[in-house]
C-alpha cells in the first residue's frame, strides 16, 4: 500500500461505500472503484463485503486498514516534525474539546493565542470524553482536552485539573436548607431525587449510573438534557439534585462532594503516542493552565 491507497481504503470504511467515499475524497467514483479492484488484485483478497451496505470489511481488510492507519498517522507524524524544524510560529492545531470545556476556556485562551500565533489555524472539533480519545488515537485530531481516566496505552496525558464529584443541591431542596455546602454526603441521602441529568452518552451519566448501580439507587428523574448549562440551571433553581463535577459549580452554589469516593476521571491534555509536539501547542497549554490559574478568568459563575 501506498499513502493514497490508504487513505482511500481508509476513508471507503469510514464511509461505508465507495459514492459516499468519492465525494469525500473528492475523486471520480468509478476510479476509486478501480482503485479498490486493482488494490484487491495486488493483494489478492477481497477487503470489503459488498453484499450489504454500508460495506463491511472482511477480516483481510480489517488487517488492511489497521495498517493503513499506521502508515497514514506515521506519515502525519513526520510531516509534524518536518513542520516543527521548518517553522514552528505557523501551522494547524486540530483541537478536540466539550462544548462545556470550550466555553468555559476558549473565549480566554484564544485572544492570547491569536496574538502569539497568528499564523497558526486552529480547527475546533466539539466532541465527549470517550470519542475525543478516540479521535486522537486515529490521528483526526492533534490534540484533546478531555476528562478520562488516562487508560489508553497509544494516548500521552498530562494532568490539567483534578476533579471532584459530587451533588448540586437546588436552592429549594432539602439539602440545601438542612447541610452547609461542602459537606461530604452519600447518595443514600438523596435517594429520593428527583435529579436533574444529562442524557446517555456523556462521560458524567457514565459515572452516575455505575454509581446508582453500585448503591442500587433508582431515583426518579426530573430533567435530561445534552446542556450541561441547561442541567446546572435548572438544578439551581429547583428542589432537585445533580451528579457533576466541582469545576462546574458557581461560587455560592450548593455543592456536596461524595463521601468515600475516589474519582479516577480528571482533565488531561491527550496526545498520540511518541507525537511530535509543536511550539504552538505547547504555548497553548501554557495558556491553559495560565486561565484556569487565573480565578477571574476562569469562573463558571459567568456562564450560570
Amino acid at each position: 500500500m501506498n499513502l493514497k491507497q490508504a487513505l482511500y481504503l481508509k476513508t471507503i470504511a469510514e464511509e461505508g461505500g465507495i459514492t459516499a467515499a468519492a465525494r469525500k475524497l473528492y475523486v471520480s467514483q468509478p476510479s476509486l472503484s478501480q482503485m479498490l479492484r486493482n488494490m484487491e488484485d495486488e493483494l489478492g483478497v477481497t477487503l470489503f463485503d459488498r453484499s450489504r451496505f454500508p460495506f463491511r470489511l472482511t477480516y483481510a481488510g480489517e488487517r488492511c486498514l489497521h495498517a493503513a492507519t499506521v502508515m497514514l498517522n506515521t506519515n502525519d507524524i513526520l510531516n509534524n516534525e518536518l513542520q516543527e524544524i521548518r517553522q514552528e510560529d505557523s501551522g494547524r492545531l486540530r483541537l478536540g474539546i466539550s462544548m462545556r470545556r470550550a466555553a468555559q476556556l476558549l473565549p480566554a485562551v484564544l485572544p492570547r493565542f491569536s496574538r502569539e500565533f497568528p499564523h497558526v489555524v486552529l480547527e475546533l472539533r466539539e466532541e465527549g470524553s470517550a470519542t475525543l480519545e478516540r479521535l486522537v488515537r486515529d490521528g483526526d485530531v492533534d490534540l484533546a482536552l478531555a476528562a478520562t481516566s488516562s487508560g489508553d496505552p497509544g494516548l500521552e496525558y498530562r494532568l490539567i485539573q483534578r476533579e471532584t464529584i459530587g451533588i448540586l443541591a437546588g436552592e429549594k431542596s432539602t439539602l440545601a436548607r438542612e447541610l452547609p455546602a461542602g459537606t461530604p454526603i452519600t447518595l443514600e441521602q438523596v435517594r429520593e431525587g428527583p435529579f436533574i441529568t444529562l442524557k446517555v452518552g456523556h462521560s458524567i451519566r457514565v459515572i452516575q449510573e455505575l454509581l446508582f448501580q453500585e448503591q442500587n439507587l433508582r431515583p426518579p428523574f426530573y430533567l435530561e438534557t445534552d446542556s450541561m448549562e441547561t442541567a446546572l440551571l435548572v438544578t439551581r433553581t429547583s428542589a432537585g439534585y445533580m451528579l457533576c463535577p466541582d469545576v462546574y459549580i458557581a461560587p455560592g452554589g450548593h455543592f456536596y462532594p461524595l463521601a468515600g469516593h475516589e474519582n479516577l476521571r480528571h482533565f488531561y491534555a491527550c496526545v498520540r503516542q511518541g507525537q511530535v509536539i509543536p511550539k504552538f501547542m505547547r504555548a497553548f497549554l501554557r495558556m491553559v493552565d495560565e486561565v484556569l490559574e487565573e480565578e477571574n478568568a476562569y469562573d463558571p459563575a459567568r456562564l450560570l
